[in-house]
């Protein structure tokens, strides 16, 4: 299998090094290329900082993983899927692993994410794909789990490889030194944590990260993980509703 690893973290992420670290040892034909600088809540965007006209790629080393090409590009990684779709890092990869990020992307604010915005633009691109996050709530200071959370994915790269192409799955691991097995959850409306708008004096507005209160939703990817399991969540990319009635020829 050929796959590329992104993120939105950034080409220095340890969750990337470490999950492409993961791709090789599987015996997957793997190269890396993620945002020059971090993307996160980007989403599915193409945006890309340009030099006449032309997406500026520089090329990395990654520490540990000197035979793997390497990639900084100064775009989103929604565009970076998409250019490796068509052959920007040479072969179209068959996997696209995101990740893994630093935090949670849980519940329908996948949808603002740049880590699951890349898993679903390389989806409807042809590639199977997964985003790999890694719950560390709000205090970033404390000890990353990357190898467990590596762990826990590589444990699905072999069930990933055989389900058909356009698949994506969003994998959240709590970050504990031992999470244990994955299981399969609903999306929730929300997650355990949400952002939260603040006027300031000057006119502009600014945003910080709260914890929700009350119960989360039962079975849910966010109920799940905030009780220290690993979920998984298969998601639709964009597509038809037909349950919408419009009086339209």
């Amino acid at each position: 299998m050929r796959v590329l690893i992104t993120n939105d973290d950034g080409i220095d992420s340890p969750g990337l090094a470490a999950l492409a670290e993961s791709a090789v040892g599987h015996g997957w034909d793997t190269v890396v290329a993620a945002p020059a600088r971090e993307s996160s809540g980007t989403s599915a965007g193409l945006t890309a900082a340009e030099d006449e006209r032309r997406v500026v790629v520089e090329r990395r080393e990654l520490p540990g993983l000197g035979d793997v090409p390497g990639y900084a590009v100064s775009a989103h990684p929604g565009l970076i899927a998409l250019v490796a779709s068509q052959g920007a890092f040479g072969d179209p990869p068959d996997v696209v692993l995101s990740g893994v990020n630093r935090g949670a992307n849980v519940g329908r604010a996948v949808l603002h994410s740049g880590t699951v915005g890349a898993a679903l633009t390389a989806a409807i691109n042809g590639a199977r794909a997964m985003a790999v996050s890694l719950d560390v709530g709000l205090d970033l200071d404390v000890h990353h789990h990357w190898d467990a959370a590596v762990a826990v994915a590589s444990g699905l790269f072999g069930r990933l490889a055989e389900l058909p192409a356009g698949t994506v799955l969003n994998l959240n691991v709590p970050n504990l030194a031992d999470p244990g097995e994955p299981r399969r959850a609903g999306l929730a409306d929300f997650g355990a944590v949400r952002s939260r708008v603040k006027h300031t004096d000057d006119g502009s507005i600014g945003l910080t990260s709260v914890l929700v209160e009350g119960e989360l939703p039962p079975g849910s990817d966010a109920a799940l993980l905030a009780a220290g399991h690993p979920t998984v969540t298969p998601l639709r990319s964009v597509a038809e509703d037909p349950d919408v009635v419009l009086d339209l020829p």
